[in-house]
């Protein structure tokens, strides 16, 4: 063959294989597209970063009031971290809200993302409950959803001192923690996406640590369990 035969051939492969570059880069490009790196409005990390940082929020209004009605230094520490370590997560999971661009609320309603739909992973996982009365079930007397503090408890607590507030505290939190740790397994069921996993994971890792920690501390109160 000659070198007259050689070259167009040579160009022509030299052109398919750009087309073939070409379409490549396309299909990548529609698959990052597809990947969960910027979530729906409906999807469950959205629906997490909002309802936990509402959640997160009555933990530092909590561990605020607790912080003044109380000089055991135990018990402030315990509320200065809770406030440090849920306000930094806050933050966080507000600004991936940010970064999305995606509302601060869902005007569809709370913790829908934890029936089962628009999720990623496994199958759904039940809401959380209250588990033994010590704060109210979603919609009872303000407290919006399972596990958090209703409006009468809040104000009771705001209304006790020294030994009465702290286990009060201790109990709501204790309460409040349980049905946190529900949400972040929950989130774990249903995202892929690293960055809010990774946070969730750390959630229940702490909290199940700090439940542990204020079960120590009723007993040493001569409180029951929480």
């Amino acid at each position: 063959m000659s070198e007259a035969d050689r070259a167009p051939r040579g160009r022509r492969a030299t052109v398919v294989l750009a087309v073939l570059v070409l379409a490549g880069a396309a299909v990548f490009a529609g698959l990052s597209a597809l990947r969960p790196d910027r979530p729906g409005t409906g999807g469950p990390e959205a629906g997490f970063a909002r309802d936990m940082s509402t959640h997160h929020a009555q933990a530092v209004r909590m561990s605020f009031t607790v912080r003044d009605r109380t000089k055991d230094e135990a018990t402030r520490l315990l509320a200065y971290d809770i406030i440090n370590t849920q306000s930094a997560q806050i933050g966080m999971m507000t600004a991936w809200l940010d970064e999305w661009e995606l509302p601060k609320t869902d005007p569809a309603g709370r913790m829908r993302w934890m029936t089962g739909h628009g999720g990623h992973g496994s199958a759904a996982t039940p809401a959380p409950a209250a588990t033994d009365g010590a704060a109210g079930t979603a919609g009872a007397d303000g407290a919006v959803m399972p596990g958090m503090a209703t409006r009468t408890q809040l104000r009771e607590l705001e209304q006790a001192s020294g030994r009465a507030a702290e286990i009060r505290y201790l109990r709501l939190m204790i309460t409040h923690h349980r049905a946190g740790v529900v949400m972040a397994e929950a989130v774990l069921a249903r995202t892929d996406l690293e960055r809010v996993r990774r946070l969730a994971r750390s959630m229940v890792d702490g909290q199940r640590s700090e439940i542990d920690l204020m079960n120590r501390m009723l007993g040493e109160r001569g409180a029951g369990a929480g």
